[in-house]
């Protein structure tokens, strides 16, 4: 009898969330993603009382949604958001094709102004973030990077002889080519020499690997020790990936909360009377890039844009040459 018990416990199917990590993890989607949609999925089964997904359909979903938009007041991204985990366990996971699906449409994101520094509340703001992150921020305005793309820089990205940067699978996971700043070159030559300290120390005491994208592990094993690979921005203390079935002991990059949190403090500190981000950094490079008269194509391409009429948004700011309307006033 024990036996039995054993077996079956060796081979009990997993439970739903587990499942949904593990095809969310064949699919490749990001740990960010995994992350979101199994809280989605949660907080649809709790909302309905603990029932299982396979009880409910599409009258269930309908009114989760509205819970979200009438009680929580959640915007419209959050909604999709929602709707997206939900429509991914009942396709990929739960195989079920229901006819309700293609009924629901998502909801229309207004359209907003990106919040624009001006060239001399950029520099104000940069002067007043904390010297440990301010070359990130930096590296945000002078390149139009997203602050996750200036935390996970490899050392290998980094070209002081073309004086640019490549973008490895940035958003949409594209790769792109952006400028290096000159005047950026002698502070990450500093920062990519410190980078390369701490991963000789790590070496030194039997550590010094860094987690690889994709089968890269598998095809080039001693990949993972090479300076090459290392983060320009590597974390304070070592970490273990629990994605990683090892569980190997690695130093990751910095968490993406120190600059975002050292920028909201220089905006105050500053006394900039915007609701800026570092996002604000990217936004604000593509805008004095166009006040400057380049080409909206090129902004494109250093951006990374997949269609123009993303990029068209930094016009609205312009008083020239974006739409080249002087008031009567003036």
């Amino acid at each position: 009898m024990d036996e039995k018990v054993s077996s079956l416990h060796l081979v009990r199917k997993p439970k739903l969330l587990e499942e949904v990590r593990q095809v969310l993890r064949t699919k490749h989607y990001s740990r960010r993603t995994e992350e979101s949609y199994c809280d989605w999925i949660r907080r649809f089964i709790l909302h309905h009382g603990k029932r299982h997904p396979r009880n409910m359909a599409g009258e269930e979903i309908d009114a989760f949604l509205t819970h979200l938009a009438n009680d929580r007041n959640v915007a419209a991204s959050t909604q999709n958001q929602a709707l997206s985990a939900l429509l991914f366990l009942y396709r990929e996971v739960l195989k079920v094709d229901l006819p309700w699906v293609g009924g629901f449409d998502r909801v229309q994101r207004p359209a907003k102004l990106p919040v624009v520094f001006t060239r001399e509340e950029a520099q104000r703001v940069i002067a007043a973030v904390k010297p440990a992150v301010r070359l990130m921020v930096q590296l945000m305005y002078g390149c139009g990077l997203r602050v996750l793309e200036v935390c996970r820089l490899r050392i290998k990205d980094v070209d002081f002889g073309y004086l640019q940067i490549t973008v490895r699978d940035g958003k949409g996971g594209k790769d792109r080519i952006t400028v290096l700043p000159v005047s950026l070159v002698e502070d990450l030559r500093r920062q990519v020499e410190a980078a390369r300290h701490q991963h000789a120390e790590d070496l030194r005491k039997g550590f010094g690997e860094v987690w690889l994208p994709g089968a890269l592990a598998v095809k080039k094993p001693g990949a993972a020790r090479e300076l090459a690979w290392q983060y320009v921005f590597p974390a304070a203390r070592m970490s273990r990936d629990p994605r990683d079935a090892a569980g190997k002991e690695r130093r990751h990059h910095v968490d993406e909360s120190l600059p975002q949190r050292a920028v909201k403090e220089a905006i105050r500190t500053a006394g900039v009377r915007k609701a800026g981000s570092c996002h604000s950094f990217r936004h604000s490079f593509a805008t004095h890039l166009l006040e400057a008269g380049y080409d909206i194509r090129t902004v494109q391409e250093l951006l990374g844009h997949k269609d123009v009429s993303t990029t068209m948004i930094y016009t609205h700011v312009l008083n020239r040459p974006g739409i080249a309307v002087r008031s009567p006033l003036d």
